[in-house]
């Protein structure tokens, strides 16, 4: 299965390269290695492996038929990361799925030349993953998370609807990469608008067990004149 070819059935989120969709069968077993970022008791890990399975299948893929799925579970940690990411690319597979950011650095450490498609990463430049979004370069390509220069619209629809606002208040968590990202290009936003922006941090308490309310939301925003 050619990379393209790959990409295609993993559709919904923002692409980093043009995709073309339709599966060419060949009387070879094709084998797809897949290192999740979760681990295999996970619901979410069951949703995604079964969605992926069922967009093969609609492409006419099956697995052990025309081709083998060989999926491993990293569970958040770096040396099954490491561990697995050695193990896949072992196989000699035609194409392996990276889920989460956790897993890619590890796959591209051990290969170079087996494609690599990356999903549910937040910010694949800033991490170094690929070289740009129109052209990632290299054997890595995939979907990210976010487009950040929607946020720079937030504040020029903000200026619109109230255009006497000078100064906005925007509140953030640095921990996440997300927040990090949006806050860049909105601060761009506001030299251009010339307002007076004021990033406040707010994040969990390393105290705390219980998350705040906002920890787990990037940004938000907040005016006044």
């Amino acid at each position: 299965m050619r990379r393209r070819e790959f990409i295609a059935l993993l559709g919904g989120t923002a692409a980093t390269w043009p995709i073309t969709a339709g599966a060419q069968q060949s009387d070879r077993m094709r084998r797809i290695g897949v290192l999740m970022n979760l681990g295999s008791d996970d619901p979410q890990s069951k949703v995604r492996i079964g969605a992926f399975i069922q967009g093969l299948q609609q492409l006419g893929w099956t697995d052990g038929s025309d081709m083998r799925i060989e999926t491993r579970w990293s569970m958040g940690d770096p040396d099954r990361a490491r561990r697995y990411a050695t193990e896949l690319v072992t196989l000699a597979p035609d194409v392996i799925l990276a889920d989460g950011g956790t897993t890619v650095g590890p796959l591209q450490h051990v290969t170079r030349t087996v494609p690599v498609i990356f999903v549910n990463v937040t910010d694949p430049v800033a991490a170094g993953f690929v070289d740009n979004l129109a052209r990632p370069g290299g054997n890595t390509s995939g979907f990210t998370l976010f487009e950040y220069a929607i946020s720079a619209k937030w504040l020029e629809l903000l200026k619109e609807i109230a255009p006497a606002v000078t100064r906005v208040a925007v509140f953030y968590n640095p921990a996440l990469a997300s927040g990090r990202g949006q806050l860049s290009e909105i601060q761009a936003a506001a030299r251009s608008l010339s307002m007076e922006l004021r990033p406040v941090i707010c994040a969990t308490p390393a105290t705390s067990s219980a998350p705040l309310p906002h920890s787990q939301v990037p940004l938000r925003t907040a005016a006044c004149s």
